[in-house]
């Protein structure tokens, strides 16, 4: 059976303050129990409220942008987190303010397990939580962002059903079901920013023991199949500068490559020659943008007519 308790009374959080003493004093933690911290209280701990609007403070919090639709903008996080303005918040906190995601919120997960471990002798692992939301879904839900002590993702391939079936690349995200799962018992405005999970004990890793913390969760860039939003992938194609090439992804296969130029532009001739694609006629600026988008360069061609293409990384 698993339970989540998301107590009353936690006080408003300010800059120096200890959470794990406030963790403390608001269960009675049992080995195997997972806490759950909301990363507005680890933020304002830590000191990471800021004067200002979100737009002022979005572009220090940007590694990337990935999309943006009017007013929302969908941003590459430093920590590598893809969320709606870096996950900056103006909620709960004065007006005026803006509250930024923790500096490195694995790190915070640790500060917190190791305290609590040093206060109560539990062995406890702690996740650092935060809302997003989630392509072709409406609505948001909360995921892990930091975590200490616990296995973030079960990898099951390898493992048989009951019906003898081999699972190929079923892998939960656990961090992020249990992340979800103590938000409903805390709520979005009943001031319960801290939650305890109990009944995962075999998720939560030995004393000393942190794991890869909620940074096992995220896929590198350009190993996702939507670097980009639609529109914004065009437009960067089309620009073709180097330092946009890592959302795109991996070079493709020729075979893939060659399909799509024929695709786009019909008239072209595309031939594959070793380890090059070489294209006679059609729009060359077209065909360039498309060998960008497949993960392939330009070099020197064998006559004045034709383009030709090589993988961008070996």
């Amino acid at each position: 059976m698993i339970t989540v308790r998301a107590p009353d009374g936690a006080p408003e959080v300010g800059p120096g303050d200890d959470l794990a003493g406030i963790v403390a004093e608001l269960f009675e933690l049992a080995d195997g129990d997972i806490v759950t911290v909301t990363s507005k209280v680890v933020s304002k701990a830590e000191g990471r409220v800021r004067q200002g609007t979100r737009e002022e403070a979005l572009p220090g919090e940007t590694q990337r942008v990935v999309a943006r639709r009017g007013p929302t903008t969908i941003v590459r996080t430093r920590h590598g987190l893809t969320l709606a303005a870096a996950g900056i918040d103006a909620s709960n906190v004065a007006p005026g303010r803006v509250v930024l995601l923790p500096e490195d919120p694995d790190a915070s997960a640790r500060a917190i397990r190791e305290s609590l471990l040093a206060r109560t002798g539990r062995n406890v692992a702690v996740l650092v939580t935060d809302t997003a939301g989630r392509a072709w879904r409406e609505g948001q839900t909360d995921i892990a962002i930091g975590a200490a002590g616990l296995r973030v993702l079960v990898d099951l391939a390898g493992s048989v059903d009951a019906h003898g079936n081999e699972l190929a690349v079923t892998a939960p995200a656990v961090g992020d079901e249990l992340a979800g799962a103590a938000e409903l018992a805390q709520g979005k405005l009943a001031a319960r920013p801290f939650a305890a999970v109990r009944g995962r004990a075999d998720l939560v890793l030995p004393p000393g023991e942190h794991g890869t913390g909620a940074a096992g969760l995220v896929r590198p860039d350009g190993a996702d199949l939507f670097g980009y939003g639609a529109r914004e992938a065009v437009i960067r194609a089309l620009r073709g500068e180097e330092q946009d090439r890592a959302a795109f992804g991996a070079p493709s296969e020729p075979g893939e490559l060659a399909a799509a130029i024929r695709t786009v532009v019909p008239d072209a001739s595309v031939a594959v020659e070793d380890d090059s694609l070489v294209v006679s006629g059609g729009e060359s600026r077209t065909i360039a943008a498309v060998a960008f988008a497949f993960g392939w360069r330009p070099v020197d061609a064998p006559g004045a007519d034709d383009l030709r293409f090589r993988p961008s990384t070996p």
